[in-house]
């Protein structure tokens, strides 16, 4: 592979269109990741870590995982200690949240770890060999297994527990649109020979049109923005896939009012390359990542329709120190046998990262939904700074 740019994906962009004379934006990123042989998450490449793209949570501290292990457990206790407790994570990346959550629940909750099975739905080949060897002890002890995503959420076989993602929703393919005068008009790529181009025309689906009727607010002429209409599809498997329990969304995004302000006119869409971004998918094809922001308000929204309740939506370090993670750090201090070693300050360097509100802390949300409940209080959810506060 070319280290800047796949030209055997770009060839197969090309021919598709050549072949039709333009494909929408939706689907020329799909196969710019997606492809089943050269797209990003399909290639062997480096993607997350000091080596590739971008990092996440659980590649910054082990503590992350820890912490959801903690609301994880709470949620099990709240379904009335179900035997088996699933928690099916999509899209688990290299499989450390998975990794920390149960090295935590067997540390800590024998009852717990016990009646627990967490399965995998990957659809990177590369991310899926390296969750198998990760978490191959897990695998041989029966705790770990995988499945198709497509499988999971066909929901055949409908679940008691937690279906869970972290950075997942906002790699979904996105159609662009901008607002015309007149209409709702769709962004499609097209070449002219020598570079990718974009042109203007009507909608290629009328599922665009009822998005924004639906699920945000007019645009202002001239505003371009991103439509998830796989997340819509996305929402609906995972209540097929869900009989009771809750849904743990993790992910950088907005409610649609701020994701659709006019002061984002050119939309959120961004590439992400060797922890770099641009806002030009065009360049780097199968070599970089392409993501949006996510609209939570359409998850909510369109979760209602299938019987998913809405519980809360929180800033990931709101969701962390609610789950103690200040307290942990507080703990490590007292503990630590040398505080002033460079090993001891780089590990709390990290631990206080997930905690710095202008960090990943803010951008990321935490989403939570519920189904087959009635009204539960999450950890997670409550405000961890309310005592300090002096409020009630």
């Amino acid at each position: 592979m070319a280290e800047t740019e796949n030209e055997d994906l770009v060839g197969i962009i090309l021919d598709r269109i050549h072949r039709r004379g333009r494909i929408p934006f939706a689907e020329f990123m799909d196969l710019a990741l997606y492809h089943p042989q050269y797209g990003y998450y399909h290639s062997p490449r480096e993607k997350i870590g000091p080596r590739g793209d971008y990092y996440t949570s659980p590649n910054v501290h082990p503590a992350f995982g820890r912490l959801i292990a903690r609301q994880l457990h709470q949620m099990w206790e709240l379904l009335d200690y179900p035997s088996p407790f699933i928690i099916a994570e999509m899209g688990a990346g290299k499989g450390l949240l998975c990794s920390d959550i149960l090295h935590y629940c067997r540390e800590h909750w024998s009852a717990f770890y016990d009646n627990l099975r967490y399965i995998l739905a990957e659809p990177s080949p590369s991310f899926l060999k390296d969750e198998q060897s990760l978490l191959a002890p897990f695998s041989a002890a029966q705790k770990v297994d995988w499945i198709a995503p497509e499988i999971l959420l066909r929901g055949e076989k409908p679940f008691t527990g937690c279906l869970l993602s972290n950075e997942l929703v906002d790699s979904f393919p996105v159609h662009l649109v901008c607002q015309g005068k007149d209409e709702l008009q769709e962004i499609f790529v097209t070449h002219d020979g020598h570079r990718f181009q974009e042109n203007l025309d009507s909608a290629s689906t009328p599922f665009l049109e009822d998005y924004f009727r639906s699920y945000a607010p007019p645009l202002q002429e001239g505003q371009r923005a991103e439509a998830n209409l796989r997340a819509l599809e996305w929402i609906e498997g995972v209540s097929r896939a869900l009989m009771r329990g809750f849904v743990l969304t993790i992910d950088y995004g907005y409610e649609a009012e701020e994701l659709y302000h006019p002061v984002r006119r050119q939309g959120t869409l961004l590439c992400y390359f060797r922890h770099t971004t641009s806002d030009n998918p065009y360049q780097r094809i199968g070599c970089q990542d392409i993501t949006a922001h996510v609209n939570f308000s359409a998850l909510r929204i369109k979760g209602e329709t299938v019987s998913l309740r809405p519980l809360g939506c929180q800033k990931q370090y709101k969701f962390l120190a609610a789950l103690g993670l200040l307290a942990d750090l507080e703990k490590e201090e007292k503990n630590s046998s040398q505080p002033s070693s460079p090993e001891f300050l780089k590990n709390k360097l990290a631990m206080k990262s997930l905690l710095v509100p202008e960090g990943m802390g803010a951008l990321f949300k935490v989403f939570i939904q519920s189904k087959g409940l009635g009204e539960v209080e999450l950890l997670g959810l409550q405000d961890p700074f309310a005592r300090a506060a002096g409020k009630p």
